[in-house]
């Protein structure tokens, strides 16, 4: 069970737009380079495994590799279920060994990728590799809901383990230049993403989130209200930041498979490309796996699950602006109920 006091501090900090700071949990190398994998039911276990396992890598992502996996995984999402079997069958032919069990995985890694598609599933697989002390990834969205992304940061706390999460959107294509300072100061940021939903999860949890992580990356934290905008064919979140500044996220939906966004900078207005593949993610998880250092900031993840769920309940009151601190202040409650 996760320490309450940890659970608190971690609300704490997150509400008063604090982090603790990755240089915390920088450690020494792991010695092991035995990554394991927890859930077959997405494709980007078989794109991790074929990248990071392919000889021809050299030693593009450290000499890390992918031994072993657990297939589940969704439970209830069909649209996920129905992949486990063929994802496991590819994984087999790719080397990797498969386990009965998260408990039985962690004999045979040194870090590991919560890859598992249900985010509502990711504070109860993440609990056991925190708690045996193991490096872990998290791939979107960190959780289902942001009260449990921040038991996820207490647990880690209270272990003493680093943990991140992020959307290879993140490393879209023209973000790295920007935040280099190639545009100057950010003044402003559009970003849009496909929006596809699941209804296990709040609207932008399930696909949306690549659009919003990619908002965060060029804005950073400090969204302080949120106010939803859905019609038959738009579906935008608009937030503004402490400073004044205004970022907003479009969700596309018909199936559009477009990824972008146009960044408002006081030297250019620059337009993001297209995605830019998962090379970028994984080099930056294998950076994180060799030191220990979170790679993105605690509170740029937590805001990004705030901005997500005051959008939620900003369309249930159909459109008005709904405050991050009320939904931070609401999440710590919820959390904390959760751990008595």
């Amino acid at each position: 069970m996760i320490n309450r006091r940890s659970f608190i501090k971690a609300s704490a900090l997150a509400g008063a737009g604090l982090t603790l700071g990755s240089s915390l949990f920088a450690q020494e190398k792991t010695a092991g380079k035995r990554v394991g994998i927890i859930g077959l039911d997405t494709s980007h276990s078989i794109a991790f495994t074929k990248a990071m396992n392919d000889p021809a890598a050299g030693n593009k992502f450290g000499g890390y590799t992918i031994v072993a996996a657990y297939p589940k995984g969704s439970l209830d999402i069909q649209s996920s279920v129905d992949r486990i079997e063929g994802y496991t069958n590819d994984m087999r032919k790719l080397g990797v060994e498969i386990v009965g069990s998260v408990e039985e995985l962690l004999t045979r890694a040194d870090v590991f990728m919560l890859e598992t598609n249900d985010g509502r599933r990711h504070l109860e697989q993440a609990l056991p590799v925190l708690k045996a002390g193991k490096r872990l990834f998290i791939d979107k969205p960190m959780a289902a809901s942001l009260s449990d992304a921040l038991a996820i940061f207490a647990a880690a706390d209270q272990y003493g383990v680093p943990v991140f999460s992020a959307s290879s959107l993140r490393y879209i294509k023209g973000m790295k230049e920007v935040k280099e300072g190639s545009a100057g100061k950010i003044l402003g940021a559009e970003a849009f993403s496909p929006a596809a939903l699941e209804k296990t999860h709040p609207d932008f949890f399930w696909y949306g989130i690549h659009g919003v992580e990619t908002l965060f990356t060029a804005m950073g934290p400090g969204c302080k209200s949120v106010v939803r905008i859905t019609t038959p064919d738009t579906d935008m979140a608009v937030g503004i930041w402490s400073d004044g500044r205004i970022g907003s996220f479009r969700g596309l939906r018909a199936g559009k498979k477009d990824y972008g966004g146009t960044i408002f900078g006081e030297k250019a207005i620059v337009q993001l490309g297209a995605y830019n593949g998962y090379n970028p993610l994984l080099e930056e998880i294998i950076r994180f796996f060799q030191t220990g250092i979170e790679p993105v900031d605690r509170q740029e993840t937590i805001e990004i699950m705030a901005f997500m769920e005051a959008a939620d309940l900003s369309k249930k009151k159909k459109g008005v602006p709904v405050s991050i601190d009320m939904i931070m202040e609401k999440a710590s409650k919820a959390g904390k109920k959760a751990l008595k």
